[in-house]
């Protein structure tokens, strides 16, 4: 029985890059959606060109794109922001979902050369789920965050944005007011936006480390499973791995996107709201 170890193992180069084996099995999966796609593409030309609504598994597909965008309506409240984060979502739940069931594949994890590693004989297997190597799950998540602060800079403006963590603004408004409740409670939510800075780190950290520990552990698990027992016996845990694998593909496309959905939200200041209250009060009387 050979363990998996942490890092990916390394197969070949191209010329001073390392090709692992899990970058074996991301690439499958991407040569599966190229493909995907122009079929896809060319089934709803042929309809369109007849003026015709897709029929069949087009149609179906069709229904899928629906129930999606109307999933990512109830986080957004806006169909024009559901539009605007369905391909980054929708993209990064069918490239999770996909390369975690292709590591449930036979020969994944079993078919390869054996070598000599650190004076040991050892199988380095040719195909790895992508998701077991953290540097694929860690690049997701930074990709996730980062795409997060670009369409919150895009949508609110940049100095607005800046101003949810470095609130230097506020400081500037308190200041100018004279009233030490303010300046004070401006110092504190200077020193929140700091933390908030930190925060953002800990979203990718937490990301990746959630997705990739979940994918190995079931990758550790099957390994024993298929060395110590029958053949049949570990088909349940396969069964519970294709449940584990829709599970993390869910949580990580959706936790993107309630951090796309916060980026992009308005920033109302105290002072907006806090004039906002002066005029109620002063229509109800």
């Amino acid at each position: 029985m050979t363990l998996p170890p942490l890092a990916a193992e390394t197969i070949s180069h191209i010329g001073s890059l390392p090709v692992t084996n899990s970058m074996v099995n991301s690439f499958l999966a991407l040569i599966i959606f190229i493909v995907f796609a122009i079929f896809l593409n060319f089934g709803i030309n042929k309809y369109y060109k007849k003026n015709q609504a897709p029929k069949g598994i087009l149609n179906f597909f069709e229904s899928i794109l629906e129930f999606l965008l109307g999933y990512v309506d109830n986080v957004t409240k806006d169909r024009k922001k559901s539009l605007k984060f369905l391909p980054i979502v929708g993209g990064l739940f069918l490239f999770i979902l996909v390369s975690n069931w292709m590591g449930l594949l036979p020969g994944t994890g079993s078919f390869g050369v054996w070598e000599m590693v650190h004076g040991k004989l050892e199988l380095v297997p040719l195909l790895r789920p992508a998701n077991t190597d953290l540097n694929m799950t860690l690049s997701m998540a930074v990709f996730a965050v980062i795409v997060s602060h670009f369409l919150g800079i895009i949508t609110i403006g940049f100095f607005k944005y800046a101003n949810k963590f470095i609130k230097l603004g506020d400081i500037y408004t308190a200041l100018k007011s004279l009233n030490p409740m303010k300046i004070f409670v401006a110092v504190i939510e200077f020193f929140v936006g700091i933390i908030e800075i930190f925060s953002e780190v800990a979203k990718m950290v937490s990301l990746s480390l959630r997705l990739f520990g979940n994918i190995f552990a079931g990758e550790v698990l099957l390994t024993v499973l298929a060395s110590l027992i029958a053949i049949a016996v570990p088909l349940p845990f396969m069964a519970l791995e294709l449940l584990v694998g829709f599970i993390q593909a869910v949580v990580f496309s959706m936790l993107t996107l309630v951090y796309l959905t916060m980026a992009t939200a308005e920033i109302h200041a105290h002072e907006d709201s806090h004039n906002k209250d002066k005029e109620k009060a002063l229509a109800q009387n």
